[in-house]
């Protein structure tokens, strides 16, 4: 090499610099017109695990299709999914909860490390919607969410049928009240195809509260998933995307606590999911708005319920979306002075404006009550306090006509022994069924209790009786069901010093949980505690270390930074060196 080569000196300019991230993209199809372009991501929760998500490949084309043509440069990746409903009863459901983190922290790696412009998630099965949306409020670039849509009702006998049709057909079994052959016919008639559970479960909760936050295009959250309505709301995505950019309109501007409270105001209405008040929790968490329990006991007070959806009702997301849609209930709600009409919306219009455009609810139809009529006067979600759940716990009360109940405590420290109790007789009218245990921590995981509330149901008891956990419920889950007890049992909570046969009391006027020991039988108790061991390799071993309470939202970056040992001083840093 010549002295000449070897000390000239180049003047490397940014755009040279970026020459091998170029080649990268050209390997992926990139041109010399695309470099010009926004990099937009979509991101994919398309999997052959469930049926939520079988069809969210070809969602997701459409919406690169949209973005292509609105001018930008659209790439397609994939996070996780898993079937709440395979799971459900089983190991698997302690997976669940994590799933929505996991779904959120992929996201953020991805569109962090290739430094995306802006980018549209789509998803199906209930943890994506809330996964999703984290990583939205997040990242806070230019973004929007599309639901991949409800499955339609199967049908039987002339009746919609679902999949909580089928957990409680498992009671029903048990209880003697049908065959194994009706039971089959159940089986095989409940899912029709592709899409998200149809009641107003989860997914169809969080699919309706993302709308109300004016996170998702109008119409979105209520078209069905075998339609060329949800195609185009993917083609359209795209293009919105786009002009968000354009407008630089970022989720953080979308994402308020008048937005929130319009969330929650339509989840009320609607009957919707106890899992909405941890998945609103959380994505409030990321987007650094302070939305608390109180909050959604304060609206709670004021919004009635008026849709008649399963679980406790008897239509369908399908149902709502042929009578004018979630858009059309808002219209109302909006005309009742129950939303806040001025709130951004990733239209780049506001609420108000936006519904503007929509049509009124179908005239005679049976499926939303007018605010004059409820089927409640107030919200069919409702935060408990008390000695048992001093931080709080969610219970849904939609449907039921008992408002409280005072009985002995059952207790078991897992579902599969309660559910057990419950198939060999051993739970009576009147029990105060606890299954604990069962927590972000304790789970790990926070699993569902919707196959033990299913089977309930279906041998008749429940009303009759109240089934406590620190874990969760489906949206498919009704009946006299409280979760979400905070402290949960792994942390010594006091849901972990109960007995069988202490007497328990819930009152949903009150808003009462408490259990009838004194605070010195308490610190007895408490003295003579340890908690079980927890998992000490893998995912669910990591999740239980880091997982906030229920009360938070369980998410999993909910820091002290002091008592973590960031703020510490230099010379302690230095120590460690």
């Amino acid at each position: 090499m010549s002295k000449d080569l070897r000390t000239r000196s180049y003047a490397i300019s940014e755009d040279e610099k970026r020459a091998p991230n170029r080649a990268m993209l050209r390997a992926v199809g990139f041109t010399d017109e695309d470099f010009k372009k926004p990099m937009i991501g979509i991101a994919s929760t398309w999997s052959e695990v469930t049926p939520c998500n079988i069809h969210i490949n070809e969602l997701a084309v459409k919406a690169k299709e949209g973005a292509r043509i609105a001018g930008g440069a659209p790439m397609i990746f994939n996070t996780i999914t898993v079937s709440d409903g395979i799971s459900m009863g089983t190991e698997g459901m302690r997976y669940s909860l994590p799933s929505r983190d996991l779904i959120a922290d992929s996201i953020e790696t991805v569109v962090g490390a290739e430094c995306l412009d802006g980018y549209v998630a789509i998803g199906g099965c209930d943890k994506n919607m809330p996964g999703c949306m984290i990583a939205i409020a997040r990242m806070n670039l230019p973004s929007l969410f599309v639901y991949g849509g409800t499955i339609k009702p199967g049908k039987l006998k002339g009746e919609d049928i679902d999949i909580v049709s089928v957990f409680e057909g498992v009671g029903q079994y048990n209880g003697g009240s049908i065959d194994k052959q009706e039971l089959t016919k159940i089986e095989c008639h409940a899912c029709p195809g592709s899409g998200s559970c149809g009641g107003m479960y989860t997914a169809n909760t969080m699919a309706s509260a993302i709308e109300a936050l004016g996170m998702s295009l109008p119409g979105s959250s209520s078209n069905p998933a075998e339609t060329d309505e949800k195609r185009n709301d993917c083609h359209e995505a795209g293009k919105a995307v786009y002009r968000l950019m354009e407008q630089d309109i970022k989720p953080r501007d979308i994402l308020t606590k008048k937005a929130f409270e319009n969330a929650i105001t339509v989840v009320y209405a609607l009957g919707g999911s106890t899992n909405a008040v941890l998945h609103l929790m959380a994505i409030a968490h990321a987007a650094e708005v302070d939305l608390s329990l109180d909050d959604f006991n304060r609206l709670q007070e004021k919004v009635p319920h008026l849709a008649d959806l399963k679980p406790s009702g008897k239509y369908v997301m399908q149902d709502l979306h042929n009578i004018g849609g979630v858009q059309s209930v808002m219209k109302m709600l909006l005309k009742e002075g129950l939303l806040h009409g001025d709130c951004l919306t990733v239209t780049g219009k506001t609420l108000a404006e936006n519904l503007e455009e929509t049509a009124e609810l179908q005239e005679g139809q049976e499926i939303i009550r007018p605010v004059s009529e409820p089927l409640r006067e107030t919200g069919p979600l409702v935060v408990l306090k008390g000695n048992l759940a001093p931080n709080g716990a969610v219970a849904k009360v939609s449907g039921l006509k008992v408002k409280r109940m005072t009985g002995p405590a059952k207790v078991f420290n897992d579902e599969e022994t309660a559910t057990e109790a419950v198939i060999n007789g051993e739970i009576k009218d009147g029990d105060v069924l606890i299954i604990r245990y069962e927590g972000p921590k304790g789970g790990p995981g926070m699993p569902e209790m919707l196959s033990i509330s299913g089977i309930l149901v279906g041998k008749g008891l429940g009303e009759t009786v109240a089934l406590l956990t620190d874990g969760r419920f489906s949206g498919g889950s009704h009946g006299f069901v409280i979760g979400h007890i905070a402290p949960e049992a792994q942390v010594g909570g006091p849901i972990a010093l109960v007995q069988s046969g202490d007497s328990v009391t819930i009152d949903s006027e009150t808003k009462e949980i408490s259990v009838a020991l004194s605070e010195e039988e308490f610190a007895k108790r408490r003295e003579a505690w340890t908690p079980p061991a927890l998992p000490r390799r893998g995912a669910l071993a990591k999740y239980a270390r880091v997982v906030s309470c229920a009360s938070k939202g369980a998410v999993t970056d909910y820091f002290d930074d002091e008592k973590a040992g960031l703020q510490s001083n230099k010379k302690e840093l230095l120590s460690e060196v």
